[in-house]
């Protein structure tokens, strides 16, 4: 008998800028209006339940769409304790922007733009959040290498951080982030996210039907 995919039982939570690379990128912009000064607190954002796609299932990309962004990321799963319960791979989906001070409910919030990792990776068996490293293909293509040992808030320090405005809840999921550099795809594209120590993630992207 096969396990039912993993999918979150809380709230997903994304997190903007939380790579050097990323943050690096985008500093000019932090002295532009509105805000004229980086960011002291975690960037956060919400992927709504509408996102959420299982491993092995197709993601719909809307017509007027001729390329996503794939944002490939671990989240961390909370524990009754507010600990983490476990790790899971996510491809963290959204239409191509610019801006990242406004809320990006309408390019990351698309229907189906979270991928979700097939299992949980309980974390007694992590050691070190920071030796993650994790490979994104697009059709068997490797297109980006990810080194979560330059995280600018590594895993605890990002969960202390968010903990000091927020709560988080048995069952939800904080992302880690996701690295410059993502990389493009558009339907028909099979996207495979994978990491030492967990179960690939593969979801293929298909065209919206015609109305």
């Amino acid at each position: 008998m096969t396990s039912s995919p993993f999918l979150p039982t809380g709230t997903v939570y994304g997190t903007l800028l939380n790579f050097r690379a990323e943050l690096d990128a985008l500093a000019p912009q932090m002295t532009q209006p509105p805000y004229k000064a980086p960011p002291k607190a975690p960037v956060l954002y919400v992927k709504t339940a509408n996102t959420w796609s299982p491993h092995g299932s197709a993601i719909t990309v809307p017509s007027s769409v001729p390329e996503v962004e794939i944002g490939a990321s671990i989240g961390m799963v909370i524990g009754a304790e507010g600990d983490v319960e476990g790790f899971v791979l996510m491809n963290d989906l959204s239409i191509p922007h610019a801006s990242f001070f406004r809320p990006p409910v309408k390019f990351k919030c698309v229907d189906g733009f979270l991928g979700i990792g097939p299992v949980l990776r309980d974390a007694q068996e992590v050691a070190d959040p920071a030796h993650f490293h994790v490979e994104v293909r697009i059709n068997g293509e490797l297109k980006q290498s990810i080194d979560f040992s330059q995280l600018v808030r590594p895993a605890q320090q990002l969960l202390t951080d968010v903990g000091e405005f927020m709560t988080l809840a048995h069952g939800d999921v904080l992302m880690l982030g996701c690295d410059a550099g993502r990389p493009l795809a558009r339907a028909g594209d099979r996207i495979e996210i994978s990491a030492p120590g967990f179960e690939s993630l593969c979801n293929t992207l298909v065209q919206e039907a015609a109305a």
